[in-house]
This record gives structure tokens, C-alpha cells and sequence, in this order.
């Protein structure tokens, strides 16, 4: 997916694999060589930039949060980490990023749940979807594992369930706000 995305998507991307620390920064390098996005693991205080796709490092949560910075005009859009338990029995965990995207982010935001085992992402989805922003799920035939995404169907998290190929064109048209 991330290598389908154009340089000037306009938006900034926010990732959680589940993955154990260390793996994650080699993804990121992976992703970022393979892509005309930039790709980098994420740290604590990033400022959250379109065209720049950030991936929770393994082990440590990831949220966004709005922040106001003295001297500049309106807020900042944040990274932040945390050692928090698990949740789903994962760390990083999808619903942990989603539920901080749900309340910082809003209607402004697109979520996409992909291949994966258990329902981590389903109920953090579900909230964003009840504040107006547009989900996206992989469907069952392009999937490894249809768990994660199966979970957020049936709680009615998603507004469009699509194979792996044309999830990148959804991102690309509900990011420059034309109909999906």
C-alpha cells in the first residue's frame, strides 16, 4: 500500500504493525527506499506532516494529539508514545492510535484496517466512524488473515471494503476530498 501512495498525497500517514521493537525501524527503511512518501519510524514529539508516513515503533503505543506552541499561530498536530499495557494483546495496538485519532483528528481523518489476526483496530475505527471520518477494510479474498478487518465489518466500523489493490485509490480520492 504505502508504495502506491503519490509523493504529494497531501495528507500524512500514520502506521501500526504489530511487530516487536527493532523490526519496525527496518520497515520503516524498507518502506521509505520502496516509496515517494517518506518513511521513518516515529518518535516522541514528531510534528505530524503531510507526504510523510509514520510507523509505531515496536513495543511503544502511538497516539496523535493536538498541541499549541507558544509564538505560533494554531495547534500542532503531535506523535506520542507510550509504554502503556497492551491492548488486544498487542504493542503498539491499532485501537490505541485510532481512538487518539478519533478525538484529534475527527471527520478529517481516513482509517484503513488491513490483513491481520484477533480484532485489534475494530472498536478505535468504530469510534472514528462515529465522529464522521472515513474507514476503509481490505476485504476477505485479498487478505492473509481476514480477522482485523472481518471485526470492524461487523461492528459497522467501515464504510467501504475493497481488495488490497484499490485501497491506496480510496486513500488518494477521500484525501483530496472527492467522492469515494
Amino acid at each position: 500500500l504505502i508504495p502506491a501512495l503519490p509523493g504529494d498525497l497531501g495528507i500524512p500517514v500514520l502506521l501500526v504493525q504489530h511487530m516487536p521493537p527493532v523490526f519496525t525501524a527496518s520497515l520503516a527503511d524498507n518502506l521509505n527506499s520502496k516509496s515517494k512518501l517518506t518513511v521513518r519510524e516515529a518518535q516522541e514529539g514528531d510534528a505530524v506532516e503531510a507526504n510523510h508516513v509514520y510507523i509505531a515503533p515496536g513495543g511503544r503505543h502511538m497516539i496523535v494529539r493536538r498541541t499549541v506552541e507558544m509564538g505560533k499561530p494554531g495547534e500542532t498536530m503531535r506523535i506520542a508514545l507510550n509504554d502503556n499495557p497492551p491492548e488486544n494483546s498487542c504493542r503498539p495496538s491499532v485501537d490505541v492510535l485510532f481512538r487518539s485519532t478519533a478525538r484529534y483528528a475527527g471527520k478529517n481523518a481516513i482509517g484503513v484496517i488491513m490483513t491481520g489476526m484477533g480484532d485489534d483496530g475494530a472498536h478505535g475505527m468504530k469510534e472514528m466512524k462515529d465522529v464522521g471520518a472515513f474507514n476503509i477494510a481490505q476485504d476477505e479474498a485479498s487478505c492473509v488473515v481476514f480477522g482485523m478487518p472481518k471485526e470492524a465489518i461487523k461492528i459497522g466500523a467501515v464504510d467501504k471494503t475493497v481488495p488490497l489493490e484499490k485501497i491506496a485509490e480510496l486513500v488518494i480520492r477521500a484525501g483530496n476530498g472527492r467522492p469515494v
